[in-house]
């Protein structure tokens, strides 16, 4: 690692913002990401299957966020030679470790709810507009 300020400096620093890492950190912050690492960790899904268990997202946007997974190792996409084809998605390895850490994060949200709610409510209640804050 370089050093001076704008010189070369690896792919794997966090911290540069050309970093690959940083790139996976934008993939994997994605709720459609997280959701569907999350989904998949109930095992090998088809298309339609991971649509109808993620509310909300729509048919092109579960095509980019497979294909970005996909390209970036976190999971498989298997074809069977059926007409018309049918596909299945499955995670990696490395994809079975990032669903540990989506855990975490799926649990710690469901489980912060109430307080999450709560905390939307009085901020929003104390910075509407007409009222001072400090």
């Amino acid at each position: 690692m370089s050093d001076q300020v704008g010189g070369p400096r690896p792919s794997g620093d966090v911290t540069y913002a050309q970093a690959v890492a940083r790139q996976m950190f934008d993939r994997i912050a994605d709720k459609w990401a997280l959701l569907v690492v999350y989904r998949l960790g109930e095992g090998r899904l088809r298309f339609s299957e991971l649509h109808s268990r993620i509310e909300g997202i729509s048919h092109k946007m579960l095509t980019q966020t497979l294909r970005g997974l996909e390209r970036d190792g976190v999971l498989t996409r298997h074809v069977f030679p059926t007409s018309p084809p049918s596909v299945e998605y499955a995670l990696t390895e490395p994809g079975r470790e990032l669903l540990e850490a989506v855990s975490v994060i799926c649990r710690w949200t469901e489980r912060h709810l109430p307080h999450i709610e709560s905390a939307r409510l009085g901020f929003d209640a104390a910075h509407q507009p007409g009222l001072t804050s400090p």
